[in-house]
């Protein structure tokens, strides 16, 4: 049985830690193992159906066929299209395929950047793949998704009607790589149907997991021509497309470019024309032909100023769906350009050797997504990523001026099926960390950001999977805020963080292990001393306790949530404490191990029931009987524990109401379960036994 909830999490943090994720040791896709699911159909000499994927209308989705072509589809093993199937034939080329009927032209122009790159197109497509031996009808091919890399597994049978492929089909009809691609794909987007629609970007990240930026060419920056051609030689992938016309349709516009349409850069060239350097690029058409028909086309008599070299270099005068326009056409005509690369060198030219910082982070609304800087009393709740930048080594001084960090913010889905998903509008800000705040730990208040101004920043809000910006930062301390536009929606997210120089960051709400250097140390109340107790005091106490316990003078769960809720109704908002509350505490308490408490461990449990009671009280500057999510930070460190963003979100899941308040009864049951639990980690971990690993201990605490 797979693991669930926050004992998931714990797993694959574990994993990520360990080295899992990564494109040597992917994860399993829906916990398919490839080689297992090779074996155990080669030893029962069955060929493979994928129950994830089901080679059924599901597996198409909703919209692009109709009910009667749906009626029509056959699901077919490549054995029974064509007599010789091929995984490959004659190595492998953009001109190998062409779109089938849904709209998927932004992913198939990445894969004809791929064909460029023999390295990473063996790391998402294991080419010793074939029909031959072995052969069981199991594929598998791996993606870069959201911070890992994922081994996805499909069997090979594919739609079609009529004996055709429906989707993306081959030039040669035995050669089926690229449409077991697609299906790989369309699994982890959820269906064929999930695919319909997007930009270059999403798959060329997902091919790569690597450094990406995008241009926009109505303002390409004035190196642009210089920078195409370093992501040409740095073995890049390169994407484009035009501009959307009135409707979604991809109308064909009398110069021969497709509103609306993703294209691949597959070449810059520069030649010399009439005495003249002449910059051009060569773009391909992933529908397999139609192409631009004005100057340095197939058919452009600028071809003949050019000599015999470059035109028998360059030019092929046939319908393949590739052609040749000027760097100045390129800008006039498409609306962006996506560069991705495994290695951001060819960002600047330079030598130097970048570094990668990266970090998961989750805005919920009501703790951790406050919005952006116009919701001034509840942006600085969003998650801070603290930044120290040292200066430049001395092979790259000469750099220093120059644009030296990239800063990508991707928000990660929240639904399996890639056309549920709303992206939100994301962006974020940096702010430099000066004077008197250099010594500051923990959460930056709201007082520095109204003193403040960003450095540096999103130029727009984008409800786009990704946001980045190419920055100049002097070295020195900075603070990083993502945010979401609109404050209270929930989201998580990736912040990739890429440097010239050495840069240390760390998450900044205030949890373990944020310290610049120095450890962080928590420090547990001591109920007895807080409550300034006394032996009148507690004689008291086991009077109360005698009215409620049985002839042995113990009391079980029922006994303790009758006592607590009497006695403490009139400060109650939830109808009380629950006899599951009063489990989890007796099981703290119980000293003894009886499954009661006896009248010192019961004297114990009261004295922390009233400190964290008077805690609640002070914390609750509202006045509404309820802590708010920022009110409950301030009254959890008045306990001792400073906890982080993380923790607080997973609080506010487990114990809070569906407006995200925490009533006095969850606080005292949170509040006792989590010092408790502090001391017998802390008890734990001087012993060799321990396995388990801070802050592990307080996500399982939150969630059992």
């Amino acid at each position: 049985m797979p693991a669930s909830g926050v004992c998931k999490n714990i797993i694959n943090a574990r994993h990520l830690k360990d080295g899992y994720g990564t494109v040597s040791n992917p994860l399993k896709h829906d916990n398919q193992d490839f080689q297992q699911l090779k074996q155990y159909c080669l030893i029962r000499k069955v060929r493979y159906i994928d129950e994830m994927f089901p080679p059924d209308r599901r597996s198409i989705g909703q919209g692009i066929l109709s009910p009667s072509e749906l009626k029509r589809v056959e699901w077919l093993r490549p054995g029974r299209i064509v007599s010789n199937p091929s995984f490959v034939v004659d190595g492998v080329s953009r001109f190998d395929f062409g779109q089938g009927i849904v709209g998927n032209c932004w992913f198939l122009a990445s894969i004809g950047a791929l064909t460029f790159q023999d390295y990473i197109l063996g790391q998402v497509v294991p080419l010793e793949q074939s029909f031959d031996d072995d052969y069981c009808g199991l594929f598998h091919f791996r993606f870069w998704r959201f911070g890992r890399w994922v081994d996805v597994v499909i069997d090979d049978k594919l739609p079609t009607i009529n004996g055709r492929l429906i989707f993306v089909h081959s030039t040669d009809p035995n050669e089926f790589w690229p449409a077991l691609l697609e299906k790989a794909y369309a699994k982890v987007c959820g269906s064929y149907s999930d695919m319909n629609a997007g930009t270059p970007a999403e798959a060329l990240v997902d091919f790569t997991g690597g450094v990406h930026i995008c241009i926009q060419l109505s303002e390409p920056p004035p190196n642009l021509w210089e920078l195409m051609c370093r992501a040409g030689q740095s073995k890049s992938l390169m994407g484009c497309g035009t501009e959307q016309g009135e409707t979604s349709a991809n109308t064909v516009l009398p110069n021969g470019l497709v509103q609306g349409h993703a294209y691949t850069v597959t070449g810059v060239k520069q030649m010399m024309s009439q005495g003249q350097l002449v910059n051009l690029v060569r773009l391909w058409n992933p529908w397999g032909r139609g192409e631009w028909n004005g100057d340095w086309s197939d058919q452009s008599p600028l071809w003949q100023t050019v000599s015999p070299q470059d035109r028998e270099l360059c030019l092929s005068v046939r319908d393949d769906g590739e052609f040749w326009m000027t760097l100045q056409d390129f800008c006039r005509f498409y609306s962006d350009l996506d560069i991705c690369c495994l290695c951001p060198d060819f960002l600047d030219g330079s030598s130097c050797h970048w570094k990668t910082s990266f970090y998961e982070g989750r805005w919920v609304a009501g703790t951790t997504a406050g919005g952006c800087m116009n919701n001034r009393d509840s942006f600085w709740t969003n998650p801070q990523y603290r930044v120290k930048i040292d200066k430049l080594s001395s092979e790259c001084g000469e750099f220093q001026g120059e644009k030296n960090m990239l800063v990508s913010l991707m928000q990660k889905p929240d639904k399996r099926n890639r056309r549920l998903v709303q992206n939100l509008h994301i962006g974020f800000s940096v702010f430099e960390v000066t004077g008197e705040y250099r010594a500051h730990r923990g959460k930056f208040p709201a007082s520095f950001f109204e003193r403040n101004r960003p450095v540096a920043q999103t130029k727009t809000y984008m409800n786009a999977r990704e946001a980045m910006e190419f920055v100049t930062l002097k070295p020195g301390e900075y603070l990083i805020v993502p945010s979401t536009f609109n404050p209270n929606e929930t989201a998580s997210f990736i912040l990739t963080i890429l440097s010239k120089a050495e840069t240390h960051v760390h998450e900044n709400s205030g949890g373990h292990g944020h310290g610049h250097g120095h450890e962080h140390m928590e420090q547990d109340v001591n109920p007895r001393h807080e409550a300034g107790e006394n032996g009148e005091d507690d004689d008291n106490k086991r009077t109360l306790f005698r009215q409620f316990s049985d002839k042995y003078e113990e009391v079980d769960a029922e006994q303790l949530q009758m006592l607590l809720n009497e006695n403490l109704k009139g400060d109650l908002k939830s109808g009380g404490f629950s006899v599951d509350a009063c489990r989890s505490m007796v099981a703290l308490m119980d000293s003894s191990i009886t499954g009661k408490l006896n009248s010192e461990e019961f004297v114990n449990l009261w004295n922390r029931v009233n400190l964290f009671k008077d805690i609640f009280s002070r914390a609750d500057v509202s006045r509404t009987g309820t802590l708010s999510l920022s009110e409950l930070r301030n009254a959890l460190m008045a306990t001792g524990k400073n906890v982080s963003d993380d923790i607080l979100n997973l609080i506010a899941l487990r114990y809070g109401s569906s407006s995200g308040n925490i009533t006095m009864e969850n606080f005292i049951s949170l509040a006792i379960r989590l010092t408790c639990m502090s001391q017998i980690f802390r008890q734990l971990s001087n012993q060799t036994t321990v396995t388990l690993r801070e802050p592990e201990w307080m996500y399982v605490t939150m969630y059992t």
